[in-house]
């Protein structure tokens, strides 16, 4: 039998300590104070803000992404106007719908630029040997010293390697854009005369472009003849007809 004192307790231990009914789950959930508001407000701003800023660089990222395959490689190369050994003016616009394998240097060089083309000579007999290349590709000899290279005598010094090679004089401002376009850096002493003999300290590569004129790969003194073969040819399989050629590249 259950007494009355009994059910008073039973009564009070339901209700909680002050005896209202619910005051034991409110206390367990615990009430929704200010501070806890200002927690969950800034949590809330904080996260929207993350999210904006990750929203913000994902398309960032995906905008260079898309610029990377428009464009896809450094911007080196553009228009010029020159003299080529035979005394005649070329611009870029002649080798258009061919590649073209530029070099800088220049006639007194003792070493290095002989090395450099005819580690030029070698690659593109070599390709002229394969079957499986297609296209036209110009090797061209841009001299920095236009100073003493001249129409004639640069006639004579490119005739010691390819013979296909096309080499290019002009004044000394002419030549200075199109090593500025082509990222060349070149230098000679100020003092130096013409009939003096002097070095010229410049960039040691040669590039490779497509046949639109856009830049396509660079080759360091580094880099044999053999694998400047099998990168040209594998970039001339990749571009050969695959975009066609645009006046718009002038």
């Amino acid at each position: 039998m259950v007494t009355p004192q009994a059910m008073r307790a039973i009564r009070c231990y339901s209700a909680g300590p002050s005896g209202k009914p619910g005051d034991k789950e409110r206390n367990l959930v615990g009430p929704f104070s200010p501070l806890a508001a200002g927690v969950f407000l800034a949590t809330g701003v904080s996260l929207y803000a993350y999210l904006r800023y990750e929203k913000a660089r994902i398309e960032e990222e995906k905008a260079n992404a898309r610029e990377d395959q428009t464009v896809g490689k450094p911007r080196i190369g553009g228009p010029f106007e020159l003299i080529d050994h035979n005394g005649k003016t070329v611009s870029n616009r002649d080798f258009l719908g061919k590649f073209m394998l530029i070099y800088f240097g220049f006639t007194h060089c003792p070493d290095i630029c002989p090395e450099e083309l005819d580690k030029m000579t070698e690659a593109l007999e070599a390709l002229e040997k394969d079957p499986q290349v297609r296209g036209d590709i110009v090797p061209i000899f841009i001299t920095c010293d236009p100073q003493r290279d001249g129409v004639e005598q640069v006639r004579e010094y490119i005739q010691e390697f390819h013979p296909r090679l096309i080499g290019l004089t002009g004044s000394f401002e002419s030549i200075s854009k199109v090593a500025k376009a082509y990222r060349v850096y070149f230098s000679k002493p100020p003092t130096a005369k013409p009939d003096e003999d002097y070095l010229v300290d410049h960039s040691i590569f040669f590039y490779m472009m497509d046949p639109r004129g856009e830049f396509l790969d660079a080759f360091g003194r580094e880099t044999s003849a053999e694998e400047v073969y099998h990168r040209i040819k594998e970039h001339m399989r990749a571009e050969a007809g695959t975009h066609p050629v645009s006046k718009a590249a002038e």
